[in-house]
């Protein structure tokens, strides 16, 4: 099963309709999903991480907390978006801010 975001117009319902909920490097988007399992997409543009290989190994770390965030996010779909710039020495320090976002997500209100 594919627990992407795909498409122009699936990112635009989430960005319209989502929650926010902001943190220094990132900012977690969240919408109800529809009723099939919570999807998530990445933003993270080239302005903010110059190069590919950062922004691809930032993009492999928020993937894996989003993995074991799984069961608790699934009635969301999630966008993930870098806010500000991220150097290579802050992936890890990013990456511990989406565990923080999902799993404040996560846990029942």
């Amino acid at each position: 099963m594919s627990y992407r975001l795909r498409g122009a117009a699936a990112f635009e319902t989430v960005f319209r309709t989502g929650a926010r909920h902001d943190a220094h490097f990132l900012q977690l988007i969240a919408a109800p999903a529809e009723p099939c399992a919570g999807r998530v997409g990445y933003v993270i543009g080239r302005k903010m991480m110059r190069r590919a290989v950062d922004r691809n190994r930032l993009r492999r770390k928020l993937r894996e907390s989003v993995r074991a965030a799984r069961p608790g996010i699934e009635a969301f779909d999630i966008i993930l978006r870098v806010r500000r710039a991220v150097a290579r020495s802050d992936i890890a320090a990013a990456n511990a801010e989406s565990q923080r976002l999902l799993a404040r997500l996560a846990k029942p209100q």
